[in-house]
């Protein structure tokens, strides 16, 4: 048994049926899929628990820093195989099925996504909890435990459509509830004073209790905690409004409760959503919080030592509440004096930033933060007071303008250390959407680039291709991933070339047997996989793929017998239900979807693809699959991305613009083997500044020109000539994210993909190089240089 822990294939195969008849209660000629992956998962759960204490005692033991990880987004996908990977039982697991004749692929994929996330966010979020377990950081993460998560995406008429998810209508069977862990949640009332103190009196309270999930680390040696908050009512329900005919009334306590932790950013486009989501932000903040002052008092009698002993990341400004609340549990909870408390939440706070756009950071009014927040809005108050007092700071850097309260300023001012995500992101958060405060505060800033696990996103989901890195450079590099370097020795290898290429192959055949199973579409493995799938908004310009995808389709329709390179184009990703122009794209793709797929004209030469509800599992099939990673946002406007990362690493060429990680991932692999166009950030700042540069644009290319005619003729919406208007006017007017000025450039740089391409072992050697430049973009190195400038914390081997 191929096993990374002691144990026989005899002992797994009686954990999983006594599993199956004393947990399930179902003897084996009657088991359900259900009931075998429940009997898996509660039997790898169990071999996961002595690494898990373990940890929490060697944790204890040593007394060293602990990291707890804030973040509105753990978006972890499926657990059962990553565990089973990281335990080494894979093969065991699969041995134990075959003899029952159970399929461990139709188990695994009987699992449904944990949505607990949206998009990289998340998935980041989900690979540095793997990550610091593998390097046996001790760490928590902290999240909600979302009822139905995101939403679940259907099409329509081609038009999407959010439903519910549905992940928790059956038993979760990684999690652990732990009562005990309880907390006190306020919101609203007053803010009194009592012998000279501020006290506040909410009128409004749920309970936050927790529900923990193990996430363990390679090879099983250290398996850390992340913490999901579900929200109770602290009053079940009211018995006597329901006795006197207020029956709805009566339930009220339980409806606010189970609404907190029901939705992943719920839509804020109203008063109440905009209340609801400000009050899971702080739910899971204060929750967090409480839950690491307890446990840091069991340990420690002194507050003081609180900066030696915790670091606390907040992911994005989701958690920029922690600042305040920090200083009030330190003040009116524990009675420490204001300057003392300053000093402490700041010594623990750091704040990664994911944004260069001024609009997204949020910003909540001060009406709202102080009906919701009292307490919280005159802590608020008091830190910008001092901020602007010992900096000489303009009011426009200061946290509270314009009748709104700045989140992002607000956890930049509070944090010892400000994080980009790329270089250039760094770069630019100094130059742009910080550069005031990075004047003020100027060590503040550093980069930490991001990565991604590669167990999960090359050695889990990319089996094929994992076998031929082992073959030539030997094990061991799933945990050193730096090491596919050595791949860079073999380059002359025209076999190792041929076996990527099988490998390439073998998980395009996959894709496309999935394909005609699920979305009843064919296609032709040996066509280029060209793969776009991100959070559906207009800067990761969507729409600048699908413009040239309609010219292909007009070029190829032009001379059908032309020296081709067929191509199947997949798209993926949700828009937010509030965004009109990114679901308005939606519905775009899916309508040039159904005119191209549907032409005989251009038959296998041209394919799109757009299967509804990307998440987790389907990016596993997709990324493996890519010959071509579509990394095309407005330079300047992309944080970082780690979808990059996963594409690059599993041997697809990148087409890319100058962008977030893009810069890293180019300057790895080298420039000759990615395929870069448009403008760069500062020519994208430049471009800003000339009138009409939309229309400029589109009068120098005929190309766009017809493309913008057929769709204002109505070519891919029959009967609602219509129906993209604004798409076009937008493109013709307004174009606030370039796709006008980069679209020559982008269709010139596909010319040169299509040439690339047309030669199959010069395209293996391209990918070749990609994979051995990836090492770098290894979440373990990321971690480790958190751990290192960040967090000062280090590993309990």
């Amino acid at each position: 048994m191929n096993s990374m822990i002691d144990l026989s294939a005899e002992a797994l195969r009686v954990r999983v049926t006594q599993h199956l008849t004393y947990t399930l209660g179902k003897d084996k000629p009657h088991a359900s899929l259900h009931d075998w992956r429940m009997a898996v998962s509660y039997s790898v759960r169990d071999l996961i628990i002595e690494p898990w204490f373990a940890a929490t005692r060697k944790t204890y033991e040593a007394q060293g820093k602990r990291v707890y990880y804030l973040s509105m987004e753990f978006l972890i996908g499926r657990i059962l195989a990553d565990a089973m990977m990281n335990l080494g039982l894979l093969e065991a697991v699969k041995d134990v099925l075959d003899s029952e004749g159970v399929s461990i692929a139709d188990v695994v994929e009987d699992e449904p996504d944990a949505a607990l996330g949206n998009g990289g966010l998340g998935r980041l979020a989900a690979c540095f909890l793997e990550s610091m377990s593998t390097l046996q950081c001790p760490a928590y993460g902290y999240g909600i435990r979302y009822e139905h998560g995101l939403f679940r995406q259907k099409f329509e008429n081609g038009r999407q459509v959010e439903l519910p998810e549905d992940w928790l209508n059956q038993p979760h069977p990684w999690e652990f509830e732990r009562p005990e862990a309880r907390y006190t949640i306020r919101f609203k009332g007053h803010v009194g004073i009592v012998d000279g103190r501020p006290v506040w009196h909410p009128s409004e309270t749920v309970f936050a209790r927790a529900y923990d999930m193990p996430v363990v680390g390679w090879q099983g040696k250290w398996a850390n905690t992340l913490r999901l908050w579900g929200a109770h009512p602290t009053e079940l329900f009211d018995l006597e409004r329901f006795n006197s005919g207020d029956h709805t009334a009566a339930a009220e306590p339980e409806a606010l409760a189970r609404t907190l932790s029901r939705v992943l950013y719920p839509e804020d486009t109203t008063d109440s959503g905009k209340e609801l989501r400000l009050k899971q932000e702080y739910f899971l903040t204060s929750a967090a919080l409480q839950d690491i002052l307890r446990r840091f008092l069991s340990e420690y009698d002194d507050l003081a030592l609180l900066p030696e002993k915790i670091a606390i990341q907040m992911n994005d400004t989701h958690p920029a509440l922690a600042g305040p609340e920090l200083m009030r549990l330190l003040i009116d909870d524990h009675g420490l004096d204001w300057d003392l408390a300053k000093r402490i939440a700041a010594g623990c706070l750091n704040y990664t930033n994911h944004t260069l756009l001024p609009e997204a950071l949020e910003k909540w009014s001060t009406w709202l933060m102080g009906r919701v927040l009292p307490r919280h809005m005159q802590i608020i108050e008091r830190i910008d007071q001092e901020h602007q007092s010992v900096t000489q700071c303009t009011a426009d850097l200061g946290i509270v303008r314009h009748d709104q309260v700045e989140m992002g300023t607000l956890a930049f001012v509070m944090a010892s250390h400000v994080n980009g995500v790329s270089a250039l992101h760094t770069q630019l958060m100094k130059e742009t959407v910080f550069a005031g405060l990075n004047r003020l505060y100027p060590a503040r800033i550093v980069n930490q680039t991001n990565g991604v696990t590669p167990r999960r996103w090359l050695r889990l989901s990319n089996p094929a291709l994992s076998s031929v890195l082992t073959q030539t450079i030997g094990p061991g590099w799933e945990d050193d991933l730096g090491r596919l370097a050595d791949l860079g020795k073999h380059e002359t290898d025209r076999d190792l070339r041929d076996r990527i290429g099988v490998a390439k192959r073998q998980n395009k055949v996959a894709l496309s047997n999935w394909a005609s199973d699920q979305l009843g579409i064919s296609l032709d493995p040996d066509a280029m996989f060209d793969v776009q799938i991100k959070r559906m908004h207009e800067y990761k310009r969507q729409l600048l793929n699908v413009f040239e995808t309609i010219a292909r389709w007009s070029a190829i329709r032009a001379n059908p017998q032309g020296d081709w390179t067929p191509r199947v184009k997949i798209f993926g990703g949700k828009a937010a239900p509030g965004y009109f122009v990114a679901k308005e794209i939606v519905h775009f793709i899916n309508d040039v979807a159904n005119t191209i797929n549907n032409d005989p004209v251009t038959g296998d030469l041209l394919k799109v693809v757009y299967p509804a509800n990307y998440n987790v599992s389907m990016a596993q099939r997709l990324i493996p699959a890519a010959d071509l990673s579509e990394q095309i946002s407005t330079a300047g406007k992309e944080a970082s991305g780690t979808g990059n990362m996963k594409f690059t690493m599993n041997g697809a060429l990148t087409i890319g613009t100058l962008d977030g990680a893009n810069v890293e991932i180019r300057e790895h692999v080298g420039a000759e083997n990615f395929f870069l166009f448009g403008m760069t950030a500062s020519e994208v700042q430049d471009r800003y500044q000339v009138d009409a540069h939309a229309r400029q644009a589109i009068l120098s290319s005929q190309p766009l020109q017809d493309i913008l005619q057929m769709v204002v003729e109505g070519r891919f919406s029959p009967g609602d000539a219509d129906r993209y208007n604004g798409l076009v006017n937008s493109t013709w007017n307004h174009d606030p994210f370039l796709v006008a000025s980069d679209f020559d450039s982008y269709l010139a740089c596909q010319a040169e993909v299509d040439r690339a391409y047309a030669d199959p072992d010069h395209w293996n050697r391209l990918a070749l190089r990609n994979i051995a430049g990836s090492g770098f973009f290894s979440s373990d190195r990321t971690i480790r240089g958190y751990m290192a400038d960040i967090w000062g914390a280090e590993s309990l081997p």
